[in-house]
């Protein structure tokens, strides 16, 4: 029974499992992540822009639980009307750490072909096809290409897998990958075009009461940092800066998530000029600017802890027992829950990830400090590995001023959650952001001597 709840316990706490729309187990944040919402701040400029297309940018931390705010948004946009075709970029379409637009555009198609396939007539997107046989075949031989001709019955769509092959290929083959983009780089504008004719036509077809089109692309804000030569910047400006035309051209809504380093970047006002002002989920903020336990904040991390543990099935009241009482129950002292949530900065994929960790190393309940402090160890020596040397003053230095200037060098750190983001709403109403490192970078003597160096006073 014992090693049972443990396993329960552990999978309840999957670090990479977004939570649905209306789980039980979800926690509203708002109050501890300076007010922002995602159903107002993405889904109201949806609502009020009507028959106007809208283009927006969503980011925050990986982890920080941005999946599950738009699976939100995705639900609510579909109660109030609208068709919503929501994907996780990484899961099938883009290899995150060699993407161009023309895979980003290739999934967004593959996506709503396959979610509008009953309304919409897909005879210019086979026509494009068509065009690009010799070259597709070339590229991927297992290609079924009869699947394309004309002869091919819309009704049973049977193209629609082999479509989803030369997308599945651009991520898992490095070598076909370069082929198509090769091939393809030269007809995106053509694709977007019949892409829209497509998009048009299923419109005047959808469902009552779907009267437009949301597309949601998820997971992009994973795609790996690569900087090119001066000249051509990195691939963030290819695809978010330099193809921002093709990426608004879609004939619906769109969002698209992004790399929060690029929001806080020398790109930031390029950004708010073409698509508006990008929406950005912080930290929760479980310490104030001086270093205070922000006492809101934590009770909020113990909330996502209970909640999530009172959903596990057990016989009796097992799980509601534990959900009351975590600092005696599922944790031997109160000083051992404060130290998992403070240690996790906030972060939720942090906080399911010491969980799990410190229950690989629990035969029974309660669990012990000893774990937690071993999970957040672990955690440390990830951090200490993943920094460079020249890394640990630029950190001491964001440690003392709690800013962050936007250049290359804290993008970097920000992008590995380094630097983590906080915000809060003050008394006159102003959104104010602040920075700090991850709390277990405080332990670690490289970044201890970087402190001393900085703070030491001057003769």
């Amino acid at each position: 029974m014992a090693q049972d709840l443990l396993s329960q316990i552990y999978n309840a706490f999957d670090p990479f499992q977004p939570l649905k729309a209306g789980d039980p187990a979800y926690v509203d944040l708002r109050s501890v992540r300076g007010d922002g919402d995602v159903l107002t701040d993405l889904g109201r400029r949806v609502d009020l822009a009507k028959d106007k297309k809208t283009c927006q940018l969503y980011t925050g931390h990986r982890g920080v639980g941005k999946s599950t705010e738009l699976l939100r948004l995705q639900e609510d946009l579909r109660s109030k009307g609208y068709f919503v075709v929501y994907f996780a970029a990484d899961k099938e379409d883009i290899e995150p750490e060699d993407v161009e637009y023309t895979d980003v555009l290739l999934a967004c198609t593959r996506h709503i072909l396959e979610e509008l396939k009953d309304c919409g007539n897909p005879e210019t997107i086979l026509e494009w096809v068509r065009g690009r046989l010799v070259a597709f075949k070339d590229a991927i031989p297992e290609l079924e290409v009869d699947k394309f001709s004309a002869e091919a019955t819309v009704p049973s769509f049977g193209w629609i897998p082999q479509f989803a092959k030369i997308t599945a290929s651009l991520r898992a083959v490095p070598k076909i990958r370069q082929k198509l983009r090769n091939e393809l780089d030269a007809h995106t504008p053509s694709l977007v075009e019949a892409l829209n004719t497509f998009i048009r036509d299923a419109k005047k077809k959808l469902p009552e009461p779907c009267d437009d089109i949301v597309v949601i692309v998820d997971n992009l804000d994973r795609i790996t940092y690569i900087k090119r030569d001066e000249t051509q910047g990195s691939n963030y400006d290819e695809i978010f800066i330099d193809r921002v035309e093709q990426l608004k051209s879609l004939d619906c809504h769109v969002i698209y998530t992004i790399p929060i380093s690029m929001v806080y970047s020398t790109k930031a006002t390029i950004l708010e000029d073409t698509y508006k002002k990008p929406q950005v989920l912080p930290m929760i903020m479980v310490k104030d600017q001086d270093g205070n336990v922000y006492e809101a904040g934590l009770a909020k991390m113990k909330e996502i802890i209970a909640k999530r543990i009172a959903q596990i099935k057990t016989d009796g009241n097992i799980s509601k027992a534990l959900a009351n009482a975590l600092d005696s129950q599922l944790f031997e002292n109160v000083q051992t829950l404060d130290q998992l949530c403070l240690m996790s900065g906030g972060h939720s994929r942090n906080l399911m990830q010491y969980i799990q960790k410190a229950i690989e190393r629990t035969e029974r309940l309660p669990i012990k400090s000893l774990a937690v402090k071993r999970a957040i160890s672990e955690t440390r020596d990830t951090y200490r590995n993943a920094i460079e040397p020249l890394q640990w003053e630029i950190l001491a230095q964001v440690a003392k001023s709690k800013r962050k200037p936007n250049d290359d060098k804290h993008s970097v750190l920000l992008l590995n959650r380094s630097i983590l983001e906080y915000c809060y709403v003050d008394d006159e109403g102003e959104m104010c952001r602040w920075y700090d490192i991850h709390p277990v970078i405080y332990g670690i003597q490289e970044f201890k001597e970087a402190w001393q160096r900085i703070t030491a006073p001057t003769s």
